[in-house]
């Protein structure tokens, strides 16, 4: 099976445990993106009302925890000489998975410290790989957790308002339409809510130490 029937396969069979399965391979090493998920899951549940939007992103979110925690404990218990071997071999690269992207995710993570895993989920090519520094650099699980349901929440959330605003905005009629037209702004839109996020958090830094 090709990566497009496996596409097809998704968009075909929606709900909340392809969501959540999905999302969780998404948020691991292997490469899939959340996109042909989330943007189409939501609109399917404004337009039939078999779910709610609401479940979707709780789901979503369930599933991207899983996959960061797959990601954290493999890094934590392999160590960093077998990650970087993985990185390397064909199967790395075969998941798109090489040293330079996860040397990247290493540098964000020893830029931002534990608070990168929130700010990561929100980057593009960082999300999926920021789970490795943080369990290589064994952080504290329950910490890394919070983090990562927070970045992960809110992207879902912003995945999930692009298949709302489709559903209100456009005439698109099948999952296939609003998985193309979702791929085009997403990391836009999550470029936005980055720089948002990182006001938001200078803002309430400025404002204790002030105080």
């Amino acid at each position: 099976m090709d990566t497009t029937e496996i596409f097809r396969w998704v968009l075909e069979n929606l709900d909340y445990w392809v969501v959540m399965i999905f999302m969780a391979i998404e948020s691991s090493f292997i490469p899939f993106p959340s996109e042909v998920v989330v943007p189409p899951a939501a609109w399917k549940a404004m337009t039939d009302g078999s779910m709610s939007i609401w479940l979707v992103i709780v789901f979503a979110t369930i599933g991207a925890d899983l996959g960061a925690l797959i990601n954290y404990y493999l890094a934590k218990w392999l160590g960093r000489p077998i990650v970087y071997r993985f990185a390397n071999s064909r199967f790395g690269h075969m998941c798109l998975i090489d040293e330079a992207a996860v040397r990247k995710a290493e540098d964000y993570f020893a830029q931002h410290g534990a608070v990168s895993t929130f700010f990561g989920r929100l980057v593009p090519a960082v999300r999926q790989l920021i789970s490795i520094p943080a369990g290589l650099a064994q952080m504290n699980v329950g910490k890394f957790l919070l983090f990562t349901t927070l970045g992960a929440g809110i992207w879902n959330c912003v995945l999930a308002a692009i298949g709302w605003a489709i559903y209100e905005y456009t005439d698109l009629k099948t999952p296939e339409q609003v998985y193309q037209l979702s791929t085009e702004y997403s990391h836009e839109i999550g470029y936005v809510i980055l720089g948002i996020a990182v006001f938001v958090v200078v803002f309430l830094i400025y404002k204790a130490w002030k105080k």
